[in-house]
């Protein structure tokens, strides 16, 4: 009947009867989480949180901290301020996350370069990716869900229940993509996301650095990957122009947002910018983020300003990127000859570049600031003062060359070598599924019976005995004497894989894992069907396969299935004639081929 531990939202400090519960209460300590908020310079400030200093005057005896985990050095003042801890010690661990990888890439078509990041390095992992609008999410995840991955979608604008229900399947499931605005994460802890993917920009380098955050808990690598172009710097400074906020509070906001574009068009290591923002240091590039991994080009991009800047002032700075583009490359559209601008001297003198570098120096034009976005006249480009000394030749301007993505024959990117390719994906997939079979049976998340490092510990080591595997890190006694025989066994199982599966069959249990499906797989490989269903059961047998991912049926229908081959008389026990025939075919051998897989592989 006693609470160890209460959590107030801090509206709810604008009730007396809140306050007066509290006064009531013996209380060791107030935490104050997401102290960020407090700051009108913090990248999410909350009114509400300015309550907080009541706190300390109604009830000083009792002790308080504040945490956050997103806050430069002006922001940290501004909470000791706010809250009254002036005299406080202060406690600052490094920011830096070395085993996640950030990559920004230029967006083309951006569901579609996410689809193969996923597909390509991300198969059958958990992961977030953020999108800024609702209507975006529920679109990303439809879409997802359509090309085979496994993906939910989260904002506030669905209802309470739905939104739980989604968190609780994330949370349990290993293979799963919540696809999110940025009211999803706050309190979530699943150590196991492998990656967080934006595919719109973040408002901040603090939103950012907070969100891809959420990767790699279990210090094992991940990935923060985002697609970034110029409509998201037009969108993002759209809202910002358009936001009830004041003069000040905008001013602020622009500058963050400033910072953000930096970080996209950054040339050098992209950590060592990133930890710089929070005046963090990193004496050498990281090796771990794309800029480091592939160097940027830079090249003299002072002569496509001009020629960029003069065409805007020529267009009466009335137009927005497509237009003026056209007209650089000397497009004879009905637009250009109407408003009369093929007879500018910029019309055609941008020939030397091509159309998606025009729009790249337009993008790096706007994020420098040299260019600004006119909202009330439908995202037309005007000049700004900061670009009069590159239209004089006062200045050199140095532009990045974007990185043109690379593909494989498959239409695929092409993978990189961030997983450890010591992982052998049968035997990782067996731990797995072993796992998440205990993980359903309690109720728990997955991580809670194991950890992936443990995993991949035992698939490194492939202990034979419990006291090698006790010798594992993460291994403790309660959970070796719970866990340890089951998981051994699955270890012991594998050493003998290699021998009974075969190479055709492995393809296409990969191409099943990667998700398409049998028709598809049987399509591709130019095989019959029940030729795929055959190399399915293999897997099941040995238990490398759920049959829950195998064979859409419900629970009570593979229950009876299961009953009829139990029950068939020892002379047609590896026959499935009179399984076929006992159900009227309602399904078909593949399937039931499966399900008796499974089966034996529960009564091994």
């Amino acid at each position: 009947g006693e609470l160890d531990l209460l959590y107030i939202a801090p509206e709810r400090l604008a009730n007396q009867r809140t306050l007066d519960l509290i006064g009531r209460l013996t209380v060791a300590l107030f935490a104050i989480d997401e102290a960020h908020c407090v700051s009108q310079w913090g990248h999410d400030f909350r009114v509400d949180y300015l309550r907080l200093s009541l706190l300390h005057e109604r009830y000083p005896q009792v002790p308080r901290i504040a945490l956050t985990a997103t806050a430069d050095e002006r922001t940290r003042k501004e909470i000791q301020f706010r809250l009254g801890l002036e005299q406080a010690q202060l406690f600052l661990s490094g920011f830096d996350r070395p085993n996640i990888r950030y990559r920004i890439v230029q967006k083309q078509n951006a569901k579609q370069q996410l689809l193969d990041f996923i597909e390509t390095e991300h198969s059958g992992d958990a992961g977030i990716v953020y999108c800024l609008s609702r209507k975006k999410v529920d679109e990303t995840a439809q879409w997802l869900t359509n090309k085979g991955i496994k993906a939910l979608p989260y904002h506030a604008g669905m209802d309470n229940g739905q939104r739980q229900h989604h968190q609780h399947q994330f949370l349990m499931a290993d293979s799963l993509v919540m696809v999110a605005t940025i009211a999803f994460g706050m309190g979530i802890d699943k150590p196991n996301v492998r990656f967080v993917a934006h595919l719109d920009l973040p408002k901040s380098i603090e939103g950012y650095y907070q969100e891809t955050g959420r990767a790699g808990r279990d210090g094992l690598p991940a990935n923060a990957w985002m697609a970034y172009g110029l409509q998201d710097v037009i969108t993002l400074r759209r809202m910002l122009a358009e936001s009830n906020a004041n003069e000040t509070q905008k001013r602020i906001e622009y500058n963050r947002l400033d910072a953000m574009l930096a970080l996209c068009e950054q040339v050098h290591c992209r950590r060592q910018a990133l930890l710089g923002y929070f005046g963090d240091t990193l004496e050498q590039p990281c090796g771990n983020c794309d800029t480091c991994l592939e160097p940027v080009e830079t090249w003299d991009g002072t002569l496509a300003a001009q020629q960029a800047l003069s065409c805007i002032h020529r267009t009466e700075q009335r137009f927005g990127v497509a237009y003026l583009v056209d007209v650089l490359l000397g497009k004879a559209t009905e637009r250009i000859i109407r408003f009369g601008h093929d007879k500018q001297s910029t019309y055609g003198i941008g020939k030397q570049l091509e159309e998606k570098q025009w729009h790249s120096v337009f993008r790096q034009l706007v994020a420098r600031g040299l260019v600004a976005v006119d909202f009330e006249n439908f995202g037309a480009l005007r000049l700004t003062e900061e670009c009069r000394p590159i239209l004089r030749s006062e200045q050199q301007l140095m532009l990045r060359k974007d990185i043109q993505v690379e593909k494989t024959k498959g239409g695929k990117l092409a993978k990189t070598a961030h997983k450890n390719k010591n992982i052998n994906s049968l035997l990782w997939d067996a731990l797995r599924n072993k796992r998440r079979e205990l993980a359903e049976l309690q109720d728990v998340p997955p991580y809670i019976i194991f950890h992936d490092a443990c995993l991949m510990s035992m698939m490194e080591h492939k202990p034979s005995t419990l006291e090698q595997l006790s010798r594992l890190p993460g291994v403790g006694e309660r959970k070796l004497g719970l866990y340890g025989a089951q998981f051994l066994a699955v270890i012991d199982g594998y050493r003998n894989v290699n021998a009974t599966s075969s190479d055709t069959a492995s393809e296409s249990v990969e191409l099943f894992r990667l998700g398409f499906t049998i028709q598809q797989i049987a399509q591709k490989r130019a095989l019959q069907e029940s030729t795929i269903y055959g190399h399915l059961a293999q897997y099941l047998e040995q238990g490398l396969l759920l049959l829950a991912d195998v064979v859409d049926l419900p629970e009570q229908e593979i229950k009876r299935i299961e009953e009829i081959i139990i029950n068939l008389p020892d002379d047609q026990k590896n026959a499935l004639k009179p399984v076929y025939d006992s159900l009227d075919g309602a399904y078909n051998y593949g399937i039931l081929r499966c399900v008796r897989a499974a089966l034996q592989y529960q009564v091994i």
